[in-house]
């Protein structure tokens, strides 16, 4: 089984990247720095299935260049893994244009254009596409405000999930939005609630236990359903 993984040098992505290793699977790693993966290089010396990427998701060029890497393929499960929370404490008055631009590149339109480079190998794999969001993108969730561009950024991903299941379906390939907890990542602080295992665990047996029912949804990493 072909696995693409971006965001794979750390945090939710490295292990994932550990776990799909380890079930045996041919991992395509993604990450901006591969020469500094040090983790990643490490578990190639395990793992023989496992490559290196170089990408940058909000570069048009970097996502090309990885398609054509990648052509020919048939892939069974992209992880759009890679993330960015921007600023903190963006209030109402105080919206950043330029960082939220960057968010929206690399959250949104970069997971999407991945998804047109890939299509061609997810469709011949029958694959899953997995968009690593967050319940801070829920409509129905908020009830504290703020956080706008993170919010809007992941609310997007979600809508672009949802017509990836609904476009892909007749090509047998599923989507489906996840959020993975609040996680001891550098994003979601030591003070997060569980570790990066812990949510990649739970990640691996949603993905791989998704339905076509399912496809199109949004979960948490412990398979409940999030209301949009």
């Amino acid at each position: 089984m072909q696995v693409v993984i971006t965001g794979a040098n750390r945090g939710i992505g490295l292990a994932l990247t550990k776990l799909y290793s380890a079930a045996g699977c041919d991992v395509a790693a993604c990450c901006r720095n591969p020469d500094d993966a040090n983790a990643l290089h490490a578990l190639m010396d395990s793992h023989e299935g496992l490559e290196l990427f170089e990408l940058d998701v909000s570069s048009s060029d970097a996502i090309a260049s990885l398609g054509e890497a990648l052509h020919g393929r048939p892939i069974h499960r992209l992880i759009n893994n890679a993330g960015y929370y921007g600023p903190r404490g963006v209030m109402l008055g105080n919206t950043p244009e330029d960082e939220w631009q960057q968010l929206f590149a690399i959250n949104c339109i970069g997971p999407l254009k991945l998804v047109e480079a890939l299509t061609e190998g997810l469709c011949q794999g029958q694959g899953i596409i997995a968009n690593l969001t967050s319940k801070m993108g829920s409509m129905a969730d908020n009830g504290s405000g703020g956080a706008y561009l993170y919010r809007s950024a992941k609310a997007a991903q979600n809508a672009v999930t949802k017509s990836l299941a609904i476009d892909l379906a007749p090509f047998n390939v599923k989507a489906v939005a996840l959020h993975p907890g609040w996680v001891q990542t550098d994003m979601g602080g030591p003070g997060a609630l569980i570790d990066t295992d812990t949510s990649a665990q739970g990640l691996y047996r949603v993905i791989e236990g998704l339905s076509t029912a399912q496809s199109g949804g949004f979960f948490d990493y412990q398979g409940n359903t999030i209301p949009w």
